[in-house]
């Protein structure tokens, strides 16, 4: 069986498109995965689950852990030894919540704003660029189907991790 890329999206089989993806999956990650980490952030050992979390204080501002893990999908217990290691190393900070003391929020120490915004950016700017011009239901459409591949990912994952011989 013959693997090309299909450069015309209009009618494409499922075939086509499962072969296309395959090819340029790679070659996006491999592409993100080189964009330059600004020098302040280089010794931090920052690893694409602490992106995701630093992300999400970019643009959301200051949040629960509570919050985090809700948008992260993961455990707040997860959550909360991520902040206390990024905490710990100065790159987060943990502040009581102007609106409720009782509750504290977590931010992107003042010194590590800049470097993340430039750090985010490479990749923020690339999809604006690709999803300015589209619909909102053509950008609804491209998350969803991300989403889902990154679920369907993680039920292939869990389903060989079951068949697997136990060690």
């Amino acid at each position: 069986m013959k693997y090309q890329m299909v450069n015309n999206a209009d009618g494409m089989t499922t075939d086509q498109a499962v072969r296309s993806m395959l090819l340029l999956m790679p070659r996006m990650v491999g592409r993100a995965k080189r964009l330059p980490v600004p020098e302040a952030l280089r010794t931090l050992d920052l690893a694409p689950r602490h992106l995701s979390l630093l992300a999400y204080l970019q643009y959301d501002g200051c949040l629960t852990v509570s919050q985090l893990a809700e948008r992260l999908e993961i455990a707040p217990t997860t959550v909360s030894l991520m902040v206390g290691d990024l905490s710990r190393r100065g790159v987060l900070t943990r502040e009581e919540d102007d609106a409720d003391r009782r509750r504290r929020v977590v931010a992107i120490a003042p010194q590590y704003v800049e470097p993340i915004r430039e750090w985010l950016s490479g990749s923020a700017l690339a999809w604006t660029e690709v999803l300015a011009d589209l619909t909102s239901a053509e950008r609804a459409t491209i998350v969803r189907t991300m989403r889902a591949y990154e679920a369907a990912l993680g039920k292939r994952m869990q389903s060989l991790q079951k068949s697997a011989p136990d060690s």
